[in-house]
Formats: C-alpha cells, sequence, structure tokens
C-alpha cells in the first residue's frame, strides 16, 4: 500500500474548480420553475402569514383582555379591602355627642346626685 501523500495546492484547487463545475451542471440540469408554481407557493405563504398574524392579534387581544380582568379584580379587592377597614374603624370609633347631648348627660348625673342625697 502506498503512504499516504498530501494533495499539493494545485490538486486542491483542481478538485474544488472540478466539484463546483459538478454542482452548477447539477443546478443548470434541473428544469426551470413554473410561473404558475411560483405564484401558487408565493399565494400559500402570504396565507400562511396572515393566519399566523391573525392568530398573534388573538392572542394579544386574549392576553390584553386577562390582563384588564386581573387589574380589574385587584382593584375590586382593593376597593373591598378600603371598605371593609373603614367599616371596622367605623364600627370601633366612639360616636361623638353634640353639646346638647353632653350637657343632657351632666344634668341627669346631676339630679341622679341630688336623688342619693335626699
Amino acid at each position: 500500500m502506498p503512504p499516504f501523500k498530501d494533495p499539493g495546492f494545485q490538486e486542491r484547487a483542481t478538485l474544488a474548480r472540478d466539484a463546483k463545475m459538478k454542482a452548477l451542471e447539477k443546478l443548470r440540469a434541473k428544469p426551470p420553475v413554473d410561473e404558475a408554481v411560483l405564484a401558487e407557493r408565493r399565494a400559500a405563504a402570504e396565507a400562511r402569514e396572515a393566519a399566523e398574524a391573525e392568530k398573534r392579534r388573538l392572542k394579544r387581544e386574549a392576553e390584553e383582555q386577562a390582563k384588564a380582568e386581573r387589574r380589574a379584580k385587584a382593584e375590586a379587592e382593593a376597593q373591598a379591602a378600603a371598605e371593609a377597614e373603614a367599616a371596622r374603624l367605623a364600627a370601633k370609633a366612639v360616636p361623638v355627642k353634640t353639646e346638647a347631648e353632653k350637657k343632657a348627660e351632666r344634668d341627669a348625673r346631676y339630679a341622679a346626685r341630688k336623688a342619693r342625697r335626699s
């Protein structure tokens, strides 16, 4: 068996040129693309792209609607929490008495004290 011999530059260039020529011949041997087939492919690609764009639009709208629903729910929960807190504070708060009510209580206490002394 002969030892391995590294191909020289000329051999490599020749092999590359031959490979390029073979590829070009193979490409030239293909029948030309029919315009009707090409137009059909373009139409199919455009239809596919339109369907994908519609799908993306619907998905984006659904996401925006879900986000709006979450925001509305959070606002409703915050409103309910605020109302509950206000109700809790109102229940805890001591009602402020008017001057007339305060005077009536003082008079009642005074009358009770007088009644106990006599």
